[in-house]
């Protein structure tokens, strides 16, 4: 039985599922849009809002809550500060008067090779 287990499994071992998520995110926030399998973009829509979220916040912080902020987020990204910087100076000030919902899946049907769902997941313009 399942009960109260959080996260999906992907079929992964556990570093190679911190690693995917981590790749998957990145990806998302460096191309704001990723055609991925539905499982794989359920895994990470949470965890990617909540980065979104810790940014957002952090506008308001004094400098070491910003500082902290951009390390926490580091270390859920694995060392893309590239991406981190977009996080902090583009992506979250787009949000400011959002309350969540950052993120939008499109279907768009099963993949030819083995019939898995496909989902456009893309970080909603507005």
């Amino acid at each position: 039985m399942r009960h109260q287990v959080a996260g999906k499994k992907l079929n992964r071992s556990s570093d190679n599922r911190k690693m995917l998520r981590r790749t998957l995110i990145a990806q998302l926030y460096e191309h704001e849009r990723i055609k991925t399998t539905r499982a794989k973009a359920e895994a990470i829509r949470g965890e990617a809002e909540k980065l979104i979220t810790l940014a957002r916040n952090s506008m308001d912080g004094s400098d070491v809550d910003k500082v902290n902020a951009r390390r926490l987020a580091a270390k859920k990204l694995g060392g893309h500060p590239e991406i981190v910087k977009k996080l902090f100076d583009d992506i979250s000030p787009r949000y400011k008067e959002r309350n969540g919902g950052y993120t939008r899946m499109f279907k768009l049907g099963p993949r030819q090779g083995d019939a898995a769902e496909m989902v456009l997941l893309e970080l909603v313009e507005e």
